[in-house]
């Protein structure tokens, strides 16, 4: 480990933090931390998405990303499927 620092070290760093912080204030911050990570993550797989969808797949999409009049025209309606009586 870094500089040294055993297992006893890291036991006696984590129960000063508690011990300044509070145990239901680290578990606040490890949930943010945790959420954080997995919004960080979808967007990273959205922005591969993205990139794969460069190569000219999305002809109805402007800049901005929002589908054109155009595109819209040409979609017919989905048909709605469910049990015929």
């Amino acid at each position: 480990m870094p500089f040294n620092v055993g297992p006893f070290e890291l036991i006696i760093i984590l129960l000063i933090v508690i011990a300044v912080f509070g145990a239901g204030r680290i578990a606040g911050v490890g949930r943010a931390l945790g959420t954080s990570v997995r919004e960080f993550r979808e967007e990273a797989r959205n922005e591969e998405e993205d990139e794969g969808n460069e190569d000219g797949e999305d002809e109805g999409k402007s800049a901005e990303g929002e589908t054109t009049a155009a595109a819209d025209a040409e979609t017919p309606p989905a048909k709605k499927e469910g049990p015929t009586n």
